[in-house]
């Protein structure tokens, strides 16, 4: 499942990390990249342990925490600590690799499985050209550019890149989710018959069958998830 997440960040929030960007610690991309990643990634990241690192990650997940729809389509059981990279200049594009099985995650001394990719974007794509998020699935190559603010979610499993950035800065946080709910399928599942029951509630406010569908939704969670 690929889906876009409007405004898991507000335009003030956008706003101060980008103003917290301007003078932050960037180093070469390659120093997180597995074997296979380092030979096609050419990018900078944020010192993680920064000031600025600290501050937007702690935004983004106050962000993600408030926002229902995210956490409906991932389910989390665990967040990989969010990272910041930069896009620009001659460090301007990572090529084709697929994401690591398991993190460590050494701030919390956890392992964490990926199986959900996001991307939360924090230029606007007016402010820089190229830079696409290219995500393959069963329906070709998705090319992903949001507005600041805005999350992609997508399958961890998944062949991508970030295809070159030709003019400006392009700057995002990643991450990943090990869901409570492994299976991408299931997960899928879950997240439709939760927004159709959104949309019930709306059009007809609550009734008995939509309560009957929300314990269906509950035992299906409950016959899959793993806390």
């Amino acid at each position: 499942m690929l889906l876009h997440i409007p405004d898991v960040l507000t335009p003030d929030e956008v706003q101060h990390a980008q103003q917290l960007l301007v003078d932050a610690p960037w180093a070469d991309g390659r120093s997180s990249a597995g074997s296979q990643a380092r030979a096609v990634k050419n990018n900078e990241q944020l010192q993680h342990d920064c000031d600025a690192a600290t501050q937007i990650r702690a935004m983004l997940l106050r962000g993600l925490d408030r926002n229902a729809t995210f956490f409906s389509a991932a389910l989390p059981k665990r967040v990989f600590t969010p990272r910041i990279n930069r896009y620009q200049g001659g460090s301007n594009f990572y090529g084709d690799h697929v994401d690591n099985a398991i993190r460590f995650a050494p701030d919390t001394g956890l392992r964490v499985r990926t199986d959900i990719s996001c991307t939360l974007f924090l230029t606007d794509p007016a402010d820089y050209d190229g830079g696409e998020l290219a995500i393959q699935d069963t329906a070709g190559t998705q090319r992903v550019k949001l507005p600041a603010g805005h999350l992609v979610l997508y399958a961890g499993t998944s062949v991508h890149q970030v295809e070159p950035v030709t003019r400006g800065a392009r700057l995002a946080c990643f991450f990943w989710i090990e869901s409570m709910v492994r299976s991408a399928e299931q997960r899928r599942l879950l997240f439709d018959l939760d927004m159709a029951l959104l949309r019930l509630r709306q059009q007809h406010g609550e009734t008995a069958e939509t309560t009957a569908l929300t314990g269906t939704y509950h035992n299906l969670l409950r016959m899959w998830a793993d806390t």
